[in-house]
């Protein structure tokens, strides 16, 4: 009964359209009035202790250094660099689109901040040179969802502290497979522009253009570089890290690019903490929602119903697989992590699963969920700059929702793709 009222008021909520952090909390209030399993007081505490963490901290600083680096001109640098390197191929544009939400991603940590700093510049940009404005958009917002998987990665975060695992490790394993999505995504990129007949920039790929792409570029490739470097360099933790790449960027972004003002500042900080307090929210109404299924004791029920089924471990990953994607589909990324985590690592432990690999399963799984409907956010992002509908969208995507299960198989039965450098570095 207490599961019930849970979840079905959970849902209800969702179904009317209640932000997903506030539809967490009144399920949980709802519950612990009508089940009384706890004290009403314990919702309270829950939401504070929850959010009282230093590894935590480092989410809104990630954020801040986001906003700050998608506002300064980097992305359009990396562009640049990005179009040095592909552009005269086959459907370059669309190439260097994906590559420069790769440069992104690893500076920023985000999947709709990718699609919101790089969407602006490369959807025009594609459309100017003859590409179909749904192909185009499509491209950024599925590319868009490696700002999750390669690092930094605030879901990373939110992971290590649900399941009290090492986010430096999270970190360095999101490297490989973060790539791997990537190039697949540029093979369809390639396949789709040699059928379409979208032709590169015409500029030969020359050892000056390199060096001048990467002189102007330079200061925004440094950043992933003293993040990871400083963290496994065991200089500072992943939160001072954050910290660094905010002053970095306010840096690189004012002083060097000189492309965000001092008076553009405080909108900046405005927006950061619009998304880190959305995120805080959700944390704390997800966290006392987990200790409600914990002291219900579901996850044990649903770990005993999928060992039940099968004790083949491969069976059991594809229940847990499936139940992610449709979990990514429904479900905000940050509360989807702290509520599964609890009832779902586990049962992959279980089964021989290292968590650092089922993180990064996780994740993929997670980030599909940004370009599927109905709460693809990358799909709205790339809405709002493209005017496409959702729907228009949502089909266009389709192929790198292909690709990226096809990344996401690879990543899972090859475990070595997630932990060979995080062994190498140990």
């Amino acid at each position: 009964m207490t599961a019930l009222v849970l979840f079905g008021s959970f849902a209800f909520f969702l179904l009317l359209t209640v932000p997903i952090g506030i539809s967490l909390g009144l399920a949980t209030l709802l519950t612990i009035i009508f089940a009384d399993v706890v004290s009403i007081q314990y919702l309270a505490q829950s939401l504070v202790q929850s959010t009282d963490s230093f590894p935590l901290m480092a989410v809104p600083f990630f954020i801040l250094a986001g906003e700050i680096m998608g506002k300064g001109g980097i992305s359009e640098r990396l562009f640049k660099l990005a179009n040095v390197f592909v552009g005269n191929l086959t459907g370059g544009f669309a190439i260097a689109a994906v590559l420069t939400c790769m440069f992104f991603a690893a500076i920023s940590g985000s999947g709709p901040a990718t699609v919101a700093a790089v969407g602006g510049i490369m959807i025009p940009a594609m459309v100017g040179y003859g590409y179909d404005k749904k192909f185009a958009t499509a491209v950024v917002v599925a590319a868009g969802s490696l700002g999750i998987i390669i690092p930094p990665s605030i879901p990373m975060v939110i992971y290590g502290v649900a399941g009290s695992v090492s986010i430096g490790d999270m970190f360095i394993a999101g490297i490989l497979p973060g790539i791997l999505v990537g190039v697949v995504m540029m093979v369809w990129c390639y396949i789709y522009s040699k059928k379409k007949n979208y032709k590169g920039n015409g500029e030969k790929f020359t050892l000056k253009r390199v060096v001048i792409a990467v002189n102007e570029a330079k200061w925004a490739i440094l950043i992933p570089v003293i993040i990871l470097g400083g963290i496994y360099g065991g200089i500072f933790t992943p939160t001072e890290a954050a910290v660094v790449a905010v002053v970095y960027a306010t840096v690189v972004s004012v002083f060097v690019y000189k492309e965000l003002s001092i008076k553009k500042f405080p909108k900046v900080i405005q927006d950061a903490a619009l998304t880190s307090a959305t995120i805080l929210i959700i944390i704390g109404t997800a966290n006392a929602f987990g200790r409600i299924l914990t002291l219900e004791q579901i996850p044990k029920m649903v770990a005993d119903l999928l060992l039940s089924i099968s004790s083949n471990p491969i069976i059991i990953m594809l229940f847990l697989i499936i139940l992610l994607l449709f979990v990514g589909m429904v479900m905000d990324t940050v509360a989807a992590i702290i509520i599964l985590v609890p009832i779902l690592l586990p049962i992959a432990i279980s089964i021989g699963v290292d968590p650092i690999h089922f993180g990064i399963i996780m994740i993929i799984n997670l980030a599909i969920g940004f370009i599927t409907p109905p709460v693809g956010v990358n799909l709205f992002v790339g809405s709002g700059i493209s005017g496409l509908s959702i729907e228009t969208l949502a089909r266009a995507t389709m192929p790198f929702f292909i690709a990226m299960i096809l990344s996401l198989a690879v990543v899972t039965l090859i475990p070595e793709l997630s932990l060979f450098l995080t062994d190498f570095f140990r």
